[in-house]
Formats: C-alpha cells, structure tokens, sequence
C-alpha cells in the first residue's frame, strides 16, 4: 500500500517505533486487571443467617456449669445442616435444642425454616471487606454479583463499537487520551459507590473504556510499524496481557480492602493518559484526513529519530498527496463491505465456522476468568501460574503453527480444551490439586487458541475485507463473553453446567475447525479475485 511506501522512508522499524511501542505496552499492562478484579473484589467470604438471640444470649457459665454452650452448639441449634456445613441462607424459626441431645437426629419435616431475614454473619477471611458482605450479595441477592460482571462486558462490547468509531473521527491518540481519563474517572465512581447499582454502572464504563485505551494504542502501534513487524506487535501484546496477572496478584496481595484496590487498579490511568500525551497521532490518519501539513511534520521528526536522511524531494507535501491518492485509488477499486462475508460463496463457510469458534473461545476464557474461586486454589498463586506458563504456551503454539499448520493447530487446540473440561464434570470435588491442574491447562489452552484464531482469520480474508471480518469477529466474540456470567449462574442448578457447555462448545468448534482452508506457507489474498484463485488451485 501507498503509506507503507512513506513508512518505509521515514523507517518502520526504528529507535522512534521502540520508544512508541514501548510506551504503549506500559499503558495497556493494566487490562488484564480490569478483567480479573472481581475475583478480588466479589469474593465471597463463608457466611450464615444473623441470629439476633445468639447475640443476647450469655455463652458465658460457672466452669462446670451443664449449660456451658459453644457458639458452635447454639449455631447448630440454630441454622439447618446442608451437605457438610451450616446452610448459607436459611436458620430455624425456633432453636431445635434435641440437636444437642443427639447430633444425629433428624429434624422433622414440620419444623419451620425461614431465610435470613435478619441479614448474614461474614466468616473471617483473606479479604475482611468485598462488595459481597459490604452489600450482602448473598443467597437470593447473589445474582447481582454476576450482573456487575455482566456490566463489564456489555462495556466492553460497547466500547469496541463506540470508541473505535470516534477514533476514526477525531483521531486514535485524542481517544487513547480521553478513554484512559474515563476510566480513571469511572474507578473513582466505582470505588466510592454508596450501593450495588452505581457500582454496575461504574463497571460498565470501566469496561467500555478500557477496552477503549487498549483498542486505540494498538491501532496506533501497529500504524507506525512496517507490516512485517506486525505479528511481532500482535504477539507482544499478549505477553503484556499476560504480564498483567502478575500486577494484579501483587496489588490484591497487598491491598485487600475492594476500594483500595479497586482504586488503585483504575486511577494509574490518569498517568496513562498524560505519557498518551507524549504519542504522535497516526500519520496515516492524519493523510486519510487531508492534514497533510501535519502529517509532514510529524514524518520528518519520526525521521530524525531514526537517523533517516531526507532531503526536500524525497518528503514534501505533493509526495504525501500524491502516494495517498494511490492508496485511496486502490482501496475504490476494490470497495467491499461486510455483507461480502455472507454473500460471497468462498467466505460464507469460513465465516460460519470461525464465527463459532471465537465465541467459544471467549465465552470460555471468561467463564473461567470471573469465577477462579470455583478450582480451590489459592487465587494469588493461580494468577501467577497463569503468566508464568501463559509466555511459553503462546511461543510453543506459535512454533506449531509454522510447522503444523494453523488450522490442525486450532483444532487440536480446541479439542483439548474440550478434555480438560470433560474432566473437570468427571474429577471428584475432594480432588482439588488435580481439577486446578485441569482447570490451569484449559486457561493456558484457551490464551493459545485466542492467538491461533486471530492469525488465522487474518490470513483468511482478503485486504480488501480483512478489517470488516475482524470487527464482525470481534463482535461475535463480545457475546460469547456476555453470556459467561449468565452460564456461571447455572451452578445453581447442576454444579457442573459451565464445564459442560464449555466441553461442548469447544468439541464442535475444534471439529468445525477441520472444514476452514490452510494457509501455512500461502500468500495473502488482497481482492476477492486472489482467493478464488487461491481456493480453485487447493
């Protein structure tokens, strides 16, 4: 394309693209912590009905006083037994005293049992202050906890359509800038909530932002580099992603009061958006603006900084016009649009089934993401292990694809992930070592499968619809995470309903996977006449 002959130029690959990428990694570092906090923020400490005549009652007796009772006893005779332990959301009406007469007795089925219409005891735990028992997100309540997760992603969903938008608009840096202030802006709301409701809300635009940032430095990256440092770029964000978990460990560690946290997780984005200040807007959008002058000014400093000779004629404003003006004659002759991904008989199948394998794999990453406390594992190593394996597992899955192929990959991949939940409905509940080990596999499968598929639907479409496919996948994708909170609500009724429509999904979509066109070693197609050709000669 024309600004990759400019690019070229001025250098693609230079001091000024290490310092600018540099810095970009530094703003986006934070995302996974905005994905993973309510791991910390809503976990769930152990709790009972309030039972307000324990509290008036005397525990206190002569030694070898008979009625000596533990606050052990009076619990038993006050709150049902359920499968091990005290019921988490009935008591009796009146205490069944024969309970300490008999441990064993049976309460008969006429006793009269209630919620806790007097509110919850919190047990102790590793986080003294969570929204759960600071707005008793418990028992019948507990759903409102998975519609803030719920929030999050319908922000990030409307994030990638909003802010993606206006950055074509008004520009990628003035919205990387004014994204990061929003969300710093929006922590402080959801820090200083007064109740659940403005809490969800707050969350929505932290969501909505965040991704906002993230999808604005990227194109902004990736618009100062040369095209053949773009899978690098792509690469390296993942690391970043994954380097994520361990600020977010680190900080829960110490912070483990939600406000703090949640505070200090948001307001670093009010830094972000000064050193955002410091990024050169995309030259190649300022030329698609007609801000020529602009764009001219900031080419020839990029220049500079990578110790570029120029002279007058190789960098003026007739040169930036007139190589512009050939991208914009290419990109007319070869107009597409998104109906093309439907309508076109070589790229109706592949949509369908890489349509179902990114929801799949975004519905069961964050079905796992917003719910560690389910594997038993002491969340703070679980974040660690995650990045710690999450950097090899991404360099092994890429070196099979160069050697294997993307699409056997994948669908390896996917059927792998498929297993391990499998194994998880199977593995018995005391095995808790053994299903974490399943659980912490699927993770590092799934961050494996999200980069195979995004190489592999990049290298499927051609230029002319490649942007329009990613945002359809996208998406796609962004429903796929809408519906993991609502799945994980299911538990409710059969414990293992997640894992199993994890199982599920991932099995039919790593078969599905087999029917997609390999492109190992095969040139981009960059108009619709190239991949006819290409698919008429495989």
């Amino acid at each position: 394309m024309a600004f990759s002959d400019i690019l070229h130029i001025v250098g693609g690959a230079g001091a000024f693209q290490l310092i600018h990428v540099l810095m970009l990694y530094m703003s986006i570092v934070m995302y996974a912590s905005h994905d993973l906090i309510q791991n910390f923020s809503a976990a769930t400490p152990g709790h009972h009905c309030r039972v307000p005549w324990m509290e008036n009652a005397s525990l206190e007796a002569p030694q070898d006083s008979p009625f000596n009772l533990s606050e052990e006893d009076l619990l038993r005779v006050a709150i049902p037994w359920e499968q091990d332990s005290l019921s988490r959301c009935s008591r009796f009406v009146r205490p069944q005293w024969q309970l300490l007469l008999n441990d064993s007795a049976d309460v008969s089925d006429q006793v009269e049992i209630e919620g806790c219409v007097d509110g919850w005891e919190f047990e102790p735990s590793e986080f003294p202050i969570t929204i759960i028992n600071e707005w008793n997100l418990v028992c019948k309540r507990h759903a409102l906890r998975q519609m803030a997760d719920f929030s999050y992603l319908g922000g990030l969903l409307a994030g990638g359509i909003v802010l993606g938008g206006l950055a074509d608009k008004y520009g990628r840096r003035t919205m990387m800038i004014l994204s990061n202030l929003l969300v710093g802006v929006s922590g402080i709301c959801a820090t200083f909530a007064p109740n659940i409701s403005v809490y969800t809300m707050a969350r929505f635009f932290v969501g909505m932002c965040s991704i906002g940032a993230y999808l604005n430095a990227f194109t902004l990256g990736l618009e100062w580099l040369d095209v053949t440092h773009h899978v690098q770029f792509s690469s390296f964000s993942s690391y970043t992603y994954s380097f994520g978990h361990f600020i977010l460990a680190g900080l829960a560690y110490v912070i483990r009061d939600w406000h703090h946290l949640q505070l200090a997780t948001t307001s670093i984005h009010f830094l972000f958006a000064i050193t955002a200040c410091l990024h050169p807007e995309s030259a190649r959008w300022l030329l698609l603006q007609g801000r020529h002058e602009e764009a001219l000014k900031l080419l020839k400093r990029v220049a500079r900084i990578n110790r570029k000779q120029l002279t007058e004629a190789d960098l003026n404003i007739q040169v930036l016009k007139k190589e512009m003006e050939k991208e914009k004659n290419i990109q007319s002759d070869h107009s597409s649009s998104p109906l093309d991904l439907l309508r076109v008989k070589e790229l109706r199948k592949q949509t369908f089934v890489l349509s179902i394998s990114w929801f799949t794999i975004l519905f069961c990453y964050y079905g796992i993401a917003l719910n560690l406390e389910v594997i038993k594992i002491d969340i703070f190593l679980l974040l660690v292990i995650f990045g710690v394996l999450d950097l090899p597992m991404l360099l092994v899955s890429m070196a099979m694809m160069s050697y294997f192929g993307r699409r056997i990959v994948l669908c390896g991949l996917l059927l792998i992930s498929s297993c391990t939940f499998f194994a998880l409905t199977l593995m018995p509940a005391d095995q808790l070592v053994v299903r974490a080990a399943f659980a912490v596999i699927g993770r590092m499968v799934i961050a494996a499968e999200f980069n195979a598929i995004m190489l592999l639907t990049g290298e499927l479409y051609p230029t002319v619809v490649r942007q329009n496919s990613l945002g359809f996948m996208t998406t796609i994708a962004q429903i796929g995470t809408l519906m993991a909170p609502l799945i994980i609500l299911s538990r409710d009724v059969y414990v293992f309903i997640p894992e199993l429509s994890f199982a599920l999904l991932s099995m039919i979509s790593g078969l599905l996977a087999l029917m997609l066109p390999e492109t190992l070693n095969i040139n981009l197609p960059d108009t619709m006449e190239d991949l006819i050709r290409q698919r008429k000669r495989t």
